[in-house]
């Protein structure tokens, strides 16, 4: 006889609510921006008093750290899910039209994710700790085109990081800079290229 494991209900009840919560509270900082989030306003959409939204977050700072997971884990997700290709610089370029378009299609989790926009807040360990495994994955991906340098590494992600953001102040919802990535990509890889010739 199969015995079914007891399901804890209450438990499931609360991570219930914890997701309408932060769900509200996307739609809370995508309509008004992420600084403007008030308890206040966050507790009336859900439905409750906003002392009650402590019995689930301990602070706003807290709800922010659930929506920063939330978002880099929904990033390393579509990191893990783009196949590997022979061609390394396409597999940098799949890797960076991701990015930019992950960047650009939700400005205001851009911001939480990429920028500090929030005085005083700062993800907790743990929650950092899914971000630093998307930085990994991003340098052994680019590692197999033959960027290993940091300061390379760092120029990457100020170039692809530069799309989003003239894409999100120019041209919200259009593609002018998202159409630059593979360019950009190009461009890179034969900069490095010729770093490396030279030191040859």
């Amino acid at each position: 006889m199969v015995v079914e494991p007891i399901r804890d209900r209450r438990a499931e009840r609360r991570e219930a609510t914890k997701a309408e919560i932060l769900d509200a509270a996307w739609e809370l900082v995508r309509a008004e921006g992420l600084a403007a989030l008030s308890l206040r306003d966050l507790a009336h959409k859900v439905g409750m008093q906003a002392p009650s939204l402590y019995s689930y977050f301990d602070s706003k700072h807290a709800i922010y750290d659930a929506m920063f997971l939330q978002g880099n884990l929904e990033l390393l997700d579509r990191y893990e899910r783009l196949p590997e290709v022979d061609d390394a610089t396409e597999e940098v370029r799949r890797s960076a039209r991701t990015f930019v378009q992950f960047g650009t299609e939700d400005p205001a989790r851009a911001q939480l994710l990429f920028m500090r926009t929030i005085p005083g807040f700062e993800p907790s360990p743990e929650t950092y700790a899914v971000a630093v495994r998307i930085v990994e994955l991003s340098k052994k991906r680019m590692a197999r085109a033959g960027v290993t340098k940091p300061d390379h590494f760092d120029l990457w992600t100020g170039l692809v990081s530069g799309l989003v953001w003239q894409q999100i102040a120019n041209e919200p919802g259009g593609d002018r800079w998202q159409r630059l990535v593979d360019d950009v990509v190009d461009m890179f890889l034969d900069h490095v290229n010729k770093k490396r010739g030279r030191r040859k």
